[in-house]
């Protein structure tokens, strides 16, 4: 299937590495032009390489942190000053620490909300007037299962990304009426350096190996594994696309079974 993503103008925060890394690989991939975003700037031009070595298309990175209030604007303004335009925006950030709630503090409250709700809220706000002019455009944000199913000493991933779904929601019947389509995927446990430091700070607490929570925890799947980045970038890049143009307002899991609700 031609995805129709051919020309199309993206951004991906998030995307040195992981899940944003994978979806913006892919974009590039199916043809599209992308900007990429994380702190670490080292790690980011070495993700820009490869992916436009591997695709050919054009990939521009812009380091910055997106729990600055000022820089979201920014980094619209340099990826239209670059291509031209914006069709797709890809809300992706860091997770924020774990712990139980009494061991967290205002602190850590505050920059879980400033990480995994504000950070979206700035993005699309900055991005917005550049979306409404765009023929296909799309905002996809990046939450985590947590939001169905509470996953144990995630409290402020479980607590602050339930709003961001709300958010999602509450857009995509706000934005309808400019042809903007937007959706969430809630992934559950992916490959990833953030699953493996998860995985790690369990293993300690639990005095067992990574391997051991591991293959515990890709048993929770009906498949008996966890996801690889691909796997979650396959659905991310069909829902940006214009083949899912009547695709607005969706949560998905990308669970591999994990989440046992019905609804």
């Amino acid at each position: 299937m031609d995805l129709g993503l051919r020309g199309k103008i993206a951004v991906v925060t998030g995307a040195s590495r992981g899940l944003g890394f994978a979806t913006a690989r892919l974009l590039a991939q199916e043809g599209a032009q992308v900007v990429i975003n994380s702190r670490n700037s080292e790690r980011l031009n070495r993700a820009a390489e490869q992916i436009s070595r591997e695709s050919g298309s054009e990939v521009l990175a812009i380091a910055g942190d997106v729990t600055n209030a000022e820089f979201p604007s920014a980094l619209v303004q340099r990826t239209v000053e670059r291509f031209g335009g914006l069709d797709l925006l890809v809300t992706n950030t860091g997770g924020p620490k774990p712990g139980a709630f009494e061991d967290l503090n205002e602190e850590d409250w505050q920059r879980a909300v400033d990480l995994c709700l504000m950070a979206h809220v700035r993005l699309i706000r900055a991005a917005l007037p550049i979306l409404k002019r765009s023929s296909s455009p799309a905002i996809l944000t990046i939450t985590s299962i947590s939001v169905k199913q509470p996953i144990p000493n995630l409290i402020l991933s479980n607590a602050v990304r339930a709003a961001t779904v709300g958010l999602t929601k509450s857009l995509a019947l706000e934005l309808g009426q400019y042809n903007i389509r937007v959706n969430s995927i809630l992934p559950a446990w992916v490959e990833t350096e953030r699953i493996a430091e998860l995985l790690e700070a369990r293993a300690k607490a639990n005095q067992t190996r990574i391997e051991e929570e591991m293959a515990k925890q890709a048993l929770e799947s009906p498949f008996g594994r966890i996801a690889q980045p691909e796997e979650f970038a396959r659905a991310a890049v069909f829902l940006l696309s214009p083949a899912a143009s009547y695709l607005t307002g969706v949560m998905l899991p990308v669970d591999g079974g994990m989440y046992k609700g019905v609804f």
